[in-house]
C-alpha cells in the first residue's frame, strides 16, 4: 500500500502541474499564434489526461480478486499505461508534427513573443516542481541500481512515466524556447514551425519508450532475483523439503505476485505430513514477502524438475 500511495503522489503532483501549464499555453498561443506553443499546450493537455487515465488504472488495478478474476486486477495499471504511450504517441507527437508541418508551409509572424517567454518560464517552474517529486520518488525506489537499469528492472510503471513525461516536458520547453527565440530575432517564422516538429520527435521517442517497458509488464515480468532467491531458501531450510528445486514468479502488479514453487518432499512423509508442511511454507514465505498474493507449492523429485526445466531452455532457444 506504500508504493501505491507514492505512485499517487507521483501523479497526482504532475496532474496538477499539467493542468495549469495547458491552460496558460493554450492561452499564449492563442494570443501570439505560436506553432510551438501551440504544440506544448497539446503536450500538456495530453499529459493531463495521461494522469487522470494512471490514477483510474491505480484505483481498478486495487480492486480485490474475484470469480470472474480470481488473480486480481493487478495488471490494469500495466494495460492503462501502455493506453498513455499511445496516447502520447498518437496524439502528442502527432498533433505536435501536423501543426508544425502547417505552420512551415503557411508561416504567419508572432505578434508578442514576450508572452510566450513568460508563460515558458512559468511552465518551467511548474514542470520542474512536478519532475522533481518523480525523480525523489523514483530514486527511492531504485535503490543502488542505475537509473536505466532500475526502468527496465521497475514492476511499477507509474513512477517513470510521470518521470518520462516530465523530462520530455523539460526537453520541449527548451526547444519551444530556442524555436519561438530564432523565429523572431532571425524573422523566420518557420522556425517556430521547426520547433514543433523537434517537439514531436521528443514525444514520439518517449512513448516508444514508455511503450517497449510497459509491454513486458503486461506480458508478464518475474519478481527481482533476490524475491526468487528468498522463497527457495526459505523452503530449503524447511526440515520436510528435501530439495527446493525452482521457483518461477510473475508480476500480475507492482505489489501482486504469483509464485509456483517444485520441492522435493523428504520419502517417509505422509499426506498429511506434506499438508502441514506446504501450510507452513505459505505462511512463512507470505510473511517475508507480502507482495506474493498466491503461491502454489508442487511435490516434485528433482530429476523430473530438471528435465522440463531444460526442455523449456531449449524451447527459448537457450545453451
Amino acid at each position: 500500500m506504500a508504493s501505491q500511495h507514492s505512485s499517487k503522489k507521483v501523479v497526482y503532483a504532475a496532474l496538477a502541474g499539467n493542468l495549469l501549464i495547458a491552460v496558460t499555453k493554450f492561452a499564449a498561443a492563442a494570443w501570439t499564434g505560436s506553432s510551438a506553443m501551440l504544440s506544448e499546450g497539446v503536450h500538456s493537455l495530453v499529459d493531463t489526461g495521461n494522469e487522470l487515465l494512471l490514477l483510474h488504472g491505480l484505483r481498478r488495478a486495487s480492486r480485490p480478486p474475484d470469480l470472474a478474476h480470481p488473480f486480481g486486477y493487478g495488471r490494469e495499471i500495466y494495460f492503462w499505461t501502455f493506453i498513455v504511450a499511445l496516447l502520447v504517441f498518437a496524439l502528442g507527437a502527432g498533433v505536435s508534427f501536423y501543426e508544425g508541418l502547417r505552420h512551415m508551409r503557411n508561416p504567419s509572424a508572432m505578434e508578442d513573443p514576450t508572452v510566450n517567454y513568460g508563460v515558458l518560464a512559468l511552465s518551467f517552474v511548474f514542470e520542474s516542481g512536478s519532475w522533481w517529486v518523480a525523480v525523489k520518488e523514483f530514486r527511492r525506489a531504485k535503490g543502488s541500481l542505475g537509473y536505466l537499469q532500475a526502468v527496465r528492472e521497475s514492476k511499477d510503471p507509474t513512477t517513470f512515466t510521470v518521470l518520462f513525461e516530465d523530462s520530455a516536458a523539460l526537453i520541449g520547453l527548451a526547444i519551444a524556447f530556442a524555436g519561438i527565440f530564432a523565429a523572431h530575432a532571425l524573422e523566420m517564422p518557420e522556425l517556430d514551425g521547426l520547433a514543433s516538429i523537434g517537439i514531436g520527435l521528443v514525444l514520439a521517442l518517449t512513448a516508444l519508450m514508455l511503450a517497449r517497458e510497459t509491454k513486458g509488464l503486461l506480458i508478464g515480468e518475474p519478481a527481482h532475483s533476490d524475491v526468487q532467491r528468498s522463497i527457495l531458501a526459505a523452503a530449503q531450510a524447511d526440515p520436510a523439503v528435501e530439495q527446493a528445486n525452482g521457483v518461477i514468479t510473475v508480476h500480475l502488479g507492482p505489489q501482486q505476485v504469483v509464485a509456483a514453487l517444485s520441492a522435493d518432499f523428504v520419502d517417509d512423509l505422509t499426506t498429511a505430513d506434506i499438508e502441514t508442511c506446504v501450510t507452513r511454507l505459505e505462511a512463512k514465505i507470505k510473511a517475508l514477502h507480502p507482495e506474493i498474493t498466491m503461491l502454489f507449492i508442487k511435490p516434485q523429485t528433482t530429476g523430473t524438475y530438471r528435465q522440463r526445466r531444460q526442455a523449456m531452455v531449449e524451447a527459448s532457444g537457450g545453451p
